[in-house]
Order: C-alpha cells, then structure tokens, then sequence
C-alpha cells in the first residue's frame, strides 16, 4: 500500500505515546539486567491474560492498517507485516473475517502467528496469548516460517514472498545455526526486535524452563534462546535485534499498537516507551575471570519440607545471582544471598553448596558444604493449598490459593490444569496448562479471577492473576488441579468424571480445620454455598466462611533468634490459656492467665525447630532458632 500519513491523525495519536504517570518508577538508577529485572517486575504485575480465542476481536484495536493507504475513520483493513507492501499496493488484504486455519498459498487467509514460536513454551498460557508478539499474518507465510528463528538471509533461499520477506539458510556465519531463518522486509524489523526483546523482559524466571534447545546439535537448534534468564539470546541473536532495533526506529504503529494493548492486557513494551533501554541493558562487556567463591553457608532454618540458607555476598562486583545445589543437583537461583529449597523429604539428610555467577556466565568455586537433616514432622503444611472455589453464573470463576508453608515460594514452577471431555472422541484430555509467576510469602492469600466475573467481593484490579485461560473458564463439570511442576498438589473434582452435581453453581470454602492440600479431592473437606457466594475471598484470616475471631493476635519476631517471644493484639491480657506444642503434637508448655503481668513468652527452654501456640482457641506457628 502507498503510505499515507495525514498529520492530524499524527498528533492524535502522539498525545497519548507515553506510559502513564509513575508506570516506570523505579527504574531510574538502574543499568544492565539490573534494569531489565526492575522492567520485568513492571511489565508482568496486573496483566489480563486473554484466551486464545479472543484475540482476533481484538486486533480489530490493536492491528488496523492506519498507516500507509488507510489513514483512519472506518478502515477494516489488518496491518500483516509478513505481506505489507509499504511503497505500493499490497498484493492481497485482510479483514477480521478472513482468518482461516491453514493454507496452500499466499492470500488466502490469515491466522494468529506466535512471533516467539509457541513450541518455545509448550503453548502454555499466559505465554500463548500475549499481544505483544501474537500477531495476524498471512496463513501461509506463517505455516512456511514454521519454528524458525528470525534472521539474515543467506544465499541459499527457499521461499521469497510478495512483499519480498524470505525464508532462506541462514547468513550469520558466526551463529553455529546453519538452519532456516525468515527474513522480514526492512521496515517491520525494528518491530520483530523489540517484541522479541519484550519476551525477554516479560517473561524472566521462566526463560531457563522453556525449550532453549530443540535439535540435536547447534547447527540445528532453532531456538535463539540461550537458557540464561537475563541475556536471554545466543550472542549471535542479540547482535542482530539490536542491530535490527538501531535500523528501524520506533515508529507511530508501534506507539498505538503499545496502547492499544495496554488498554487490553495491562502492560506495556517498555522499549517502545523507551528504546534507548535496549542498549542500556544488552549491551555489556563481561569480564573473563570467574567471581569469587561465596563464603559462610549455613542453614538458618530447618523444617520437615524445606531448608532456609544463607551466605555471604561474593565480593566480586559483576555477580548477577547464586546458584544453589542439593545434592549435586542445580535446584534454585537466585539474586539474594538467602533462598529456600523447598519440596524436601522429612527426616532426610542432603548437602547444599552454593554458586556465584557473574555477567559473563562464569560460575564461582562451590561454597562451603553444609549437611541438614530435615526435621521428622512439621507444624507447616508441605506445599500450597485451594482454599476457595467460586463457580457461578455467566463467567463468574475465582480461585484463591494459600501459602502456609513456613516459606516463601516461587510460584513459576506452579500450574493449573483442567480437564475437558471431547464428546466426538469420547475421552478426556487437559489443555496446555496456565503458568503461575512471582513469589508468594508465607500466610499470604492470592486470587487467580476470569476478567469476564462479576463478583460482588472482588474485582479484577484487586485480583492477583487475571485470566481467561481454559483453566478459568470452569463451569463445574471439570476436575481442576494445582500441579508442582507434573505433580499434582491440590484437587478440585474427580478425574475423567462430570463434576456437575458436585461442583457446578457452587462456592467451596476449605474448612479451617483442614491445613495440608489433598491430591485427591474429597467434599468433608469444605463448606458449600450457593453460586457467586463471595465472602472474605482473598483474607488468609478465613479459610472457611466463618468470622475471624475478634481477639486476633501477632507474634514476633519469628523466627525466634533470643529467648524471647512477644504477643501483640486486643485484649491479651484476657488470655485464659496458653499452650505450646512441637512438631510432633507434643506439649512443652502450658500457662494459665500468662498475660497478667507480661507482653512476653519464655522460650529458652525449647530446642530448635518448629512449634504451634495455642492462645485460648487461636493457633499460631513459630520457629525457634
């Protein structure tokens, strides 16, 4: 299409090019990957992730050609990058209407193209349906492109299409890859880069568990992705986007497209708001010599479930984060100099060292070696557990979800999944699943809510995960599940069976009494209310619907470092009984009216490890150090 670009719909459409007040706080002191973690935490808090489904309605706002012969008003046409023609007549258009599942040629049709290819994260949500890089194109060329990565044409060329994109093996000598690559034309590829370098921000913590290498050599790898969480590219790949980002600057589509997007999901490309970031983080020289071993390991917390180390920083400057191994055996990284191993065995002995890793990938010397023996039982339950379930009328469908571990916990290892039933094949079958991300503490409570709900408790900016995914489309028939990694943690439902009777116009709330999630759901556990029943969603103080007690009260500091433990709330001086048990149910101590004179707790008769206190009929859990 001939491009035409009338000034009034440029100034429009530049007063609303920037982020909104305060979007980006934060960020302002921060270089390097620093940066690129700080944008991570904004771009991926409060997202709407739609279903599949919806997205062609809403490329409708996100993807109307208005920018070369379609200045604005009632254009219908879709802006497919893969055929846009930006000097001429395009060859064939699109509307809405014409998307189409596959196709034999060029112009017949058009589909959903996944810029980050979908085997990249198995197709599961929220990655599956992300605006920023699920685009419409030509049916055809995206059939063509495959899983390749994108890239600079070589000489040997397979396909060239009507705008002149290609498909062809690809002409980076120094990459290793000598695959295919496709080859968008110049003026989209600025574009390419900066969606693809948004995944990179967007989806950090989860980067090192999608497939970052797919064939069985390099030559053959067609994954750009390097498993890092912070650089995220091959070398080789980086070096192109950026030059590919350079060439092609941000330009007035990509503005409205940022905002049209944001207006749906929730979130922004914060190198379209600012592109000068692109550089600021990936352009970095590592030094070449490995960081400083870490010193002092030690465990600072022993449960039944899960162990809390500590160390000291490395003093090399360029350290990036730790990497921690039981047994050998990478299980976690991190940033700080404390993380927690979690789904351990009780009573069971492991070794933990530590390693530092710096900006080049360069690993320290192990750490001092520590052996823990986990305690034989725990006051604290062994993983996350449902606490609610809110199936309603129209698309009214909530989820809460409660840490009362001890710990806090990475959620990027945790899923829903839902079981449907094929009626033409007879069978049931789960979905790709919706990824959980972030860190909940210990006794906290989220909400996981469909944007479509209509609550009377909750909406969707008070929701903690927002989404339209399969898993929250629930209507009472399907067995729902919490899964760690492929483990089933906690249950809605019964497998390969119509839950309607069970399940269906019904808000379920886990009775107080029960504390650990069960793999295999059963009803005594939870108290029944009538569909859209919405009462304290999101309160950890009402795992049931029964009122908090009046006399609530807090302890600290926990864990206890001293002898000391102190009682803050209402009324203690009330207390009629105070009891503390260990691990095993056991009382170790009972005092009657221990308030009278004392804000305080005696508890250097207790050895290490984990306790309930019972004052009068609330319990608490603590640790002693």
């Amino acid at each position: 299409m001939k491009r035409i670009l009338l000034l009034s719909v440029l100034t429009s459409y530049y007063a609303f090019s920037q982020a909104p007040a305060g979007y980006y706080d934060g960020t302002a002191s921060l270089t390097g990957y620093a940066l690129k973690s700080k944008l991570h935490e904004i771009v991926s808090k409060k997202n709407i992730t739609w279903h599949y489904g919806d997205l062609p309605a809403f490329y409708n706002q996100t993807d109307l050609d208005r920018y070369y012969d379609h200045s604005a008003g009632n254009n219908t046409i879709l802006l497919d990058i893969y055929s846009e023609i930006p000097n001429g007549p395009d060859v064939y258009e699109y509307t809405i209407a014409n998307i189409i599942g596959s196709a034999s040629a060029e112009g017949q049709g058009w589909n959903r193209e996944h810029m980050m290819p979908q085997s990249t994260y198995n197709s599961n949500y929220p990655m599956y349906s992300d605006l920023f890089y699920v685009i419409p194109t030509d049916a055809r060329i995206n059939q063509l492109r495959s899983n390749y990565p994108y890239g600079v044409a070589g000489s040997t060329n397979y396909y060239t299409f009507t705008n002149s994109s290609k498909i062809s093996k690809n002409g980076t000598a120094s990459s290793g890859y000598t695959g295919r690559v496709y080859e968008p034309i110049n003026e989209f590829k600025g574009d390419v880069a900066r969606s693809l370098l948004y995944f990179a921000v967007r989806y950090e913590g989860k980067l090192s568990s999608f497939n970052f290498y797919n064939g069985s050599s390099a030559a053959n790898d067609t994954s750009p992705l390097d498993g890092t969480e912070e650089k995220a590219f091959e070398n080789w790949y980086v070096q192109m986007l950026l030059q590919w980002h350079a060439q092609d600057p941000v330009s007035q589509r990509e503005i409205d497209r940022n905002n049209s997007v944001f207006a749906i999901q929730k979130n922004r490309n914060p190198f379209i708001d600012h592109p000068e970031w692109v550089n600021v983080i990936w352009t970095q020289t590592p030094d070449a010599a490995a960081p400083a071993a870490v010193q002092n390991l030690s465990a600072s917390v022993t449960s039944a479930y899960f162990v809390n180390l500590n160390w000291s920083a490395s003093e090399s400057g360029d350290v990036l984060g730790y990497r921690i191994y039981q047994n050998g055996l990478l299980v976690g990284v991190t940033k700080d100099t404390s993380f927690s191993v979690d789904h351990l065995q009780p009573g069971t002995l492991y070794n933990f060292t530590v390693r530092a890793f710096d900006n080049g990938y360069l690993e320290s010397a192990e750490s001092n070696l520590i052996s823990v023996t986990t305690l034989a039982s725990d006051a604290y339950a062994k993983d996350l557990q449902i606490t609610k379930y809110l199936e309603g009328t129209g698309q009214n469908a909530a989820i809460e979800i409660t840490n009362r571990t001890g710990h806090a916990v990475d959620l990027n290892k945790y899923r829903l999944t839902i079981q449907f039933y094929n009626s033409v094949n007879d069978n049931y079958y789960f979905p790709a699943p919706y990824e959980l991300e972030g860190v909940v503490q210990h006794n906290e409570t989220f909400v996981v809510l469909n944007p479509y709900s209509n609550f009377s408790c909750i909406t969707n900016e008070e929701a903690r995960f927002v989404s339209a995914s399969p898993q929250m489309a629930f209507s009472g028939s399907q067995y729902l599940e919490l899964r760690y990694l492929n483990s089933t943690v906690d249950a809605i439902g019964v497998r390969a069976t119509d839950n309607y009777s069970t399940l269906a116009n019904k808000s379920l709330y886990r009775l107080n009494a029960v504390t650990e999630p069960n793999a295999t759901f059963t009803l005594s556990e939870w108290q029944t209310y009538p569909a859209d029943y919405c009462q304290n969603l999101g309160n950890l103080s009402t795992g049931s619907a029964s009122a908090a007690p009046q006399n609530s009260f807090r302890i600290y500091p926990n864990p206890v470092t001293g002898n000391t433990l102190y009682v803050e709330g209402n009324s203690r001086e009330k207390v009629g009984s105070l009891s503390i048990f260990d691990a095993s149910g056991k009382s170790v101590c009972v005092i009657q009216y221990p308030f009278k004179k004392a804000n305080s707790i005696d508890v250097s008769g207790l050895v290490t490890g984990v306790y309930t206190l019972k004052l009068d009929q609330q319990t608490l859990k603590f640790i002693k150090k």
